[in-house]
């Protein structure tokens, strides 16, 4: 994964308190015991990195919108600053290895030093290798 609710710093703090008071505050069930977890928190960046956007652009028009999502930064719940890649758009995210605890959440037994640039392509599948690291527009 690329984060857990039980990783500490002040970015997450806010994060896990904010789902906790929303989720109580909405009568979600289970409030009591709300966590967040990976997806959520990949939400969470998505769409504060397309506010981001957004706000540059200063348009919802989507290629002004795309264009200025390129390089963009944000500082994640996973206590690392992410970032956009400049030409396919993939998440540099860090890697974190976690062991399961009694109460469900996990203990942080490894993690990258800093986000990983991501493979936009499989170097398992033959001829991904041959593919380009950006977009390329189709017929």
């Amino acid at each position: 994964w690329n984060y857990f609710q039980s990783v500490e710093n002040p970015v997450n703090d806010k994060f896990v308190s904010q789902w906790k008071a929303y989720a109580k505050e909405k009568g979600l069930p289970g409030a009591d015991k709300a966590v967040t977890n990976d997806p959520m928190e990949a939400t969470y960046v998505g769409i504060h990195m397309w506010a981001q956007a957004v706000e540059k652009a200063g348009t919802t028009d989507v290629k002004p919108v795309v264009k200025a999502l390129a390089g963009q930064t944000f500082e994640a719940p996973s206590g690392y600053t992410l970032t956009m890649d400049e030409k396919n758009h993939h998440l540099h995210k860090p890697v974190m290895i976690g062991e399961v605890q009694d109460d469900g959440q996990f203990s942080v037994v490894w993690e990258t030093e800093s986000p990983v640039r991501a493979q936009p392509w499989s170097p398992y599948i033959p001829g991904n290798d041959k593919k380009p690291d950006h977009p390329v527009k189709s017929n």
